[in-house]
């Protein structure tokens, strides 16, 4: 890297466990640009918010719940751990048992 030379960074500085099974994460992009003595100074940084339940839930025209799991592979790292632990089993049954009674 030179002096001048802009960088994008994607952090995940906010992940948040809400009702149980609601995972609230936001991502912020930072845009730096490289200093002389090779430090960075943060120029710009935006926000990205979004919110992963444990499932997807559908009910079909018989009144059949159908449950399908979150898939996490595109996640962060930090999120998928953070997901993995709070959706214990006894918490997605319970999840399952808000959606089916709303």
């Amino acid at each position: 890297m030179a002096n001048g030379d802009i960088t994008k960074e994607i952090e995940y500085d906010k992940i948040e466990v809400v009702n149980s099974w609601h995972i609230q994460v936001r991502r912020a992009t930072v845009i730096k640009e490289e200093q002389s003595d090779g430090s960075k100074k943060e120029l710009t940084r935006s926000f990205n918010r979004y919110v992963l339940q444990p499932f997807t839930s559908q009910v079909d025209a018989d009144s059949k719940w159908t449950h399908t799991a979150t898939d996490l592979s595109s996640e962060d790292a930090s999120v998928q751990a953070i997901s993995n632990a709070a959706w214990t089993d006894s918490v997605k049954t319970a999840y399952k048992t808000f959606t089916e009674s709303s």
